[in-house]
C-alpha cells in the first residue's frame, strides 16, 4: 500500500492481519508446503522456502508448526496439487488490482474472485491488463522517529538499492527481491529492525482515492483476502493519512 500515507496504510493492514490471524497461518503453511515440495526442505538451498519461512517467523507462527508444514511438503505428505495462478482487474474508482492465489480447483477460485468484483463495483480483468504497471520489489518499512542519516549509512552498509523518505517522514528502504533477506538480516545486525519488511508488487502509478472511494476498496481488498485460495492482494490505491485514521 504506497503513496503519501505509506505508515497510515502499513498500521492498518497490520491491525487487519492481527484480527485475522487464524486464515493467515493457514495461508503461509500452504506457502511453506508448497516451496518445500517445490524446492527441498533446506531453506539454504531453498531461496524461496527461506523466505516463506522468515514471512512465518514474522507473524509469530511457532516453528514447530512452520517444522511440521516443511516436512509435509517435502515428504510429499500433502496431497493437494496446489496451482498457482496470478488475476487482474480493476476496482472501484480505476484502482488496478493484482491477486495471487494457490488453489486445487482454479474454476472455482476465479469464480469467488469475480464475484468479489462485481459486489463491489469492480471488474476481473484479462491477463496482463493490470500486471504491467507493477513491479516485484523488497520493502522494509521504519517509522518516522528514527535518524536519517543513520538509516541511510546503515542501509549502505546492508547492500540496499534506495532509501526514501514518505511524505509523513517515514522511510522505506527498497532492495531487489533476490537480496531482501540478505539486507533485513544485516540491518537488524546494525541495531535497526524494521516495523514491516516483505517483497511486494509495488506500483508505478497510483490512483488517489476519497473516503468513500477509500471505503469501497479497502473492502474489496478485505473481501479478497478473506478467499481461502488468495494469498495476496496488491492494489495501487493512494490514501491521505487523515483519510486513513477516519476509516
Amino acid at each position: 500500500m504506497a503513496g503519501h500515507s505509506k505508515w497510515a496504510n502499513i498500521k492498518h493492514r497490520k491491525a487487519a492481519q492481527d484480527a485475522k490471524r487464524g486464515k493467515i497461518f493457514t495461508k503461509i503453511i500452504r506457502e511453506l508446503t508448497v516451496a518445500a515440495r517445490q524446492g527441498g526442505d533446506n531453506p539454504d538451498d531453498n531461496p524461496r522456502l527461506r523466505a516463506v519461512i522468515d514471512k512465518a517467523l514474522t507473524a509469530n507462527m511457532k516453528k514447530d508448526t512452520i517444522e511440521r508444514a516443511v516436512e509435509r511438503g517435502a515428504g510429499g505428505g500433502d496431497d493437494s496439487n496446489y496451482e498457482e495462478l496470478t488475476y487482474e482487474g480493476y476496482g472501484p474508482g480505476g484502482v488496478a488490482v493484482l491477486i495471487e492465489a494457490m488453489t486445487d480447483n482454479k474454476n472455482r477460485t476465479v469464480a469467488e474472485i469475480r464475484n468479489a468484483f462485481n459486489k463491489l463495483g469492480g471488474n476481473l480483468g484479462t491477463d496482463g491488463s493490470v500486471a504491467y504497471l507493477f513491479s516485484k520489489q523488497g520493502i522494509i518499512s521504519y517509522g518516522p522517529d528514527l535518524d536519517e542519516n543513520r538509516l541511510m549509512e546503515a542501509a549502505l552498509q546492508a547492500g540496499a538499492e534506495d532509501l526514501a523518505v514518505q511524505d509523513d517522514g517515514s522511510f522505506e528502504i527498497v532492495t531487489v527481491p533476490e537480496q531482501f533477506l540478505d539486507v533485513k538480516e544485516a540491518l537488524v545486525d546494525l541495531g535497526f529492525s524494521p516495523d514491516n519488511a516483505e517483497v511486494t508488487m509495488v506500483p508505478s502509478t497510483r490512483v488517489e482515492l476519497d473516503r468513500e472511494g477509500a471505503e469501497t476498496i479497502f473492502k474489496l481488498i478485505d473481501t479478497l483476502e478473506d478467499l481461502d485460495d488468495v494469498q495476496n492482494v496488491y492494489h495501487n490505491a493512494d490514501v491521505s493519512g487523515d483519510i486513513m485514521a477516519s476509516l
